[in-house]
């Protein structure tokens, strides 16, 4: 395959993951919804065609864990002391292994289309050099590339509300063309849950089903349980 398809993932642990929902959810009902969305974001790479999929994932002892989750995708370990320096590792590895494409995205989106993931390909097919999935918080749900860029990812100072404007701007000074793919969200605060919420009503049951049946169970118990 020489188009590589990447989660960034971690292992859910309660009081460790998806601590910006806790309130309104608990420890243990936040860790199990992000496992759903992880669910949900595996399902989406499954949909995308032509691609070897794999896992890059934290904390450094999780194998176990991903490969029961996920037997048919590869696994590696995150490396880096930041996010920025683990996804340059992580895409800088995928193209070194013989990857001409690499696209790299979160598991905190479980109603991203994958039309849009196997959009990204595309375009790079094409001349971009750079493809970004913006979120509508200011970051990325997805970057993906065809020759490394450490510097687009080691110097843009991630999780705040300005990583694909100063991305953008870097970009351009290195010269590099950026292609961007229709906005989503990730979910990590209570207002994008409750946006989840709502598009997964609205929508058919095939959407985010994992995520679906987390959420019905949760309002059947209580938000402050599970």
């Amino acid at each position: 395959m020489k188009c590589a398809l990447l989660v960034v993932a971690k292992q859910p642990a309660a009081g460790q993951t998806k601590t910006r929902l806790c309130p309104p959810l608990a420890a243990e009902a936040a860790a199990a919804l992000y496992e759903s969305f992880l669910r949900d974001t595996l399902d989406v790479m499954r949909q995308v065609p032509g691609v070897a999929r794999g896992i890059v994932y934290l904390p450094s002892d999780a194998a176990g864990y991903f490969h029961t989750l996920a037997p048919d995708m590869a696994l590696t370990p995150q490396r880096g002391a930041d996010l920025g320096e683990r996804l340059d590792h992580l895409l800088s590895d995928a193209l070194a292994g013989g990857a001409l494409q690499a696209v790299v995205m979160d598991s905190d989106s479980p109603t991203l289309p994958a039309a849009y993931v196997a959009e990204a390909f595309a375009r790079l097919d094409g001349p971009a050099d750079v493809v970004l999935g913006p979120c509508d918080d200011g970051g990325y749900y997805l970057i993906g590339l065809k020759r490394p860029q450490p510097r687009l990812l080691r110097e843009v100072q991630m999780s705040t509300p300005f990583v694909v404007r100063d991305t953008l701007a870097l970009a351009d000074t290195l010269g590099l063309k950026v292609v961007l793919l229709p906005a989503w969200y990730d979910v990590d605060t209570a207002a994008e849950l409750e946006r989840l919420r709502a598009e997964l009503t609205a929508s058919g049951e095939h959407t985010a089903p994992h995520t679906r049946a987390l959420l019905a169970e949760l309002g059947a118990n209580g938000w402050k349980s599970r």
